[in-house]
């Protein structure tokens, strides 16, 4: 069974910056699409950006300009660079990878999460 393993939250202040990494515990036929989502105290989860297999990347509104997503193949890994941080941006940020078997059968993994505050 695959894992996702995050790293990176923590507490900063606004306007500082932050690293989250996500890495797959083994790898998969294919991934199409890694990404980041995250859910604030009340609130539903939502994405927050994407990448996938080509480099095609994709952002919420509400982080474009500030978050860069990134990942690197051979490590298996996902990358969330998160600055110009706000308050609002405190929340769990969950990596998700999405793929395929050999078969084609789908396969879609969760993190469990890490959290991270922003203080004002």
């Amino acid at each position: 069974q695959v894992q996702l393993v995050e790293s990176g939250g923590g507490l900063v202040q606004a306007g500082g910056s932050l690293r989250l990494s996500c890495t797959m515990s083994a790898s998969i036929f294919r991934i199409n699409v890694m990404g980041w989502y995250r859910q604030a105290p009340g609130k539903q989860r939502e994405l927050v950006a994407t990448i996938f297999s080509g480099g095609t990347t994709n952002y919420a509104d509400s982080v474009k300009g500030r978050f860069t997503i990134s990942r690197d193949n051979a490590k298996n890994t996902v990358y969330l660079e998160m600055n110009s941080l706000k308050p609002e941006d405190t929340a769990v940020y969950y990596c998700n990878v999405a793929g395929a078997t050999r078969d084609y059968y789908d396969l879609e993994y969760w993190g469990k999460g890490t959290l991270v505050t922003i203080s004002s």
